[in-house]
């Protein structure tokens, strides 16, 4: 399966049928989700109203480790295989990631400012993920820092997989050091089935996951199907 995909061509076919799924899913989870988040879900009995931020930091940075984890997979399958579709998983996913991990440091500001009176807070896991945006940024300027597409790929799959560390620091680091972050509330088996939020407020935050999830998927296969096509008009006229 994985062979068959790792050709363009076959991608292509599998993209036009997902394309238009996954921008069904998105609207409609995203619609309904930020309808509950904003209007059905109560306000919290200590944070009131900004715990609504928690929609989409929450979701934000789910889809950020979420992207870099499914990177660092591609950079394995590019080095050891060569599949020229894990290098374009590459170019298409690392800028899309970026972006969740911004939207999860920024949103993370705005709740940490009046939860902790404080925009910012050296924090564990504030810091690690702090970390891991400059990681994305790091590895998106690498694959272009080569005139061969090729080269600038492997260099950045290499820079993505030693970033892998970075992963579980994120996701333990609360565990790991005395943090002012609370803990994560759906990280382990015993969590999801006895989450530690009500239901009225978990639900709006899974349909929001879901659908990010969805639609940063539809803007990464957009973004690799361009790129496909980018590079046989490269192909067609010999223009690097």
């Amino acid at each position: 399966m994985i062979t068959k995909y790792a050709n363009p061509t076959n991608f292509e076919k599998l993209a036009k049928i997902l394309t238009p799924v996954f921008a069904l899913f998105a609207t409609l989870l995203l619609a309904f989700g930020l309808c509950d988040a904003l209007l059905i879900s109560p306000p919290d009995y200590q944070q009131s109203d900004a715990v609504r931020i928690m929609y989409i930091h929450v979701p934000s940075a789910w889809m950020a480790m979420m992207i870099y984890a499914a990177c660092g997979v591609a950079a394995l399958m590019f080095i050891v295989w060569k599949h020229t579709l894990a290098e374009l998983f590459l170019r298409a996913a690392l800028p899309v990631g970026a972006v969740a991990c911004a939207l999860c440091l920024a949103t993370g500001m705005l709740w940490g400012k009046p939860m902790w009176g404080a925009w910012w807070v050296w924090d564990a896991r504030l810091t690690s993920v702090l970390v891991m945006m400059f990681l994305y940024i790091a590895v998106i300027a690498l694959t272009d820092a080569f005139d061969r597409p090729e080269q600038g790929g492997l260099a950045a799959a290499w820079l993505t997989i030693i970033g892998l560390v970075n992963l579980p620091v994120i996701k333990y680091s609360v565990e790991w050091w005395n943090t002012l972050h609370q803990p994560s509330s759906l990280t382990s088996v015993k969590r999801v089935m006895n989450p530690a939020m009500a239901d009225d407020m978990l639900r709006p935050l899974l349909v929001m996951g879901l659908g990010l999830m969805c639609y940063l998927a539809l803007v990464i296969i957009i973004r690799m199907r361009t790129e496909i096509m980018a590079r046989k008009i490269a192909n067609t006229t010999g223009v690097k």
